[in-house]
């Protein structure tokens, strides 16, 4: 009997990270693009709301598919179930990420310092 596996996803998007777990994660076939299918969100108790998730769960309602940037991906673990999907602001309760620096575009240049 084929095993099912669970996927946990942490990228960044839009100045937070991203959580997610899905069951199936492919190199897409658009170059740079990580493809994440069939996104979980558990059915947790009704009484106990989690905002982050819920944000998540309307951010992806009906979408059957995402492709997530390579260079926006933090990591992919396969993990034995899954847990709560969330949305973490980057920085702003002391985190300890800091985003990848971004090259700087043709023609921005730096005032000299002289």
């Amino acid at each position: 009997m084929k095993e099912d596996k669970i996927y946990r996803i942490a990228f960044h998007n839009r100045g937070d990270i991203y959580e997610l777990h899905a069951r199936e994660v492919h190199q897409s076939n658009m170059y740079a693009f990580v493809e994440v299918e069939g996104i979980i969100f558990g059915e947790r108790s009704s009484v106990l709301v989690d905002p982050s998730e819920e944000r998540l769960k309307s951010e992806f309602a009906g979408v059957k598919r995402t492709y997530i940037p390579l260079q926006a991906v933090i990591r992919i673990d396969e993990v034995e179930r899954e847990g709560a999907n969330k949305i973490t602001a980057v920085g702003g309760d002391g985190g300890k990420i800091t985003p990848f620096p971004l090259p700087t575009p043709p023609g921005d240049t730096q005032p000299d310092s002289n």
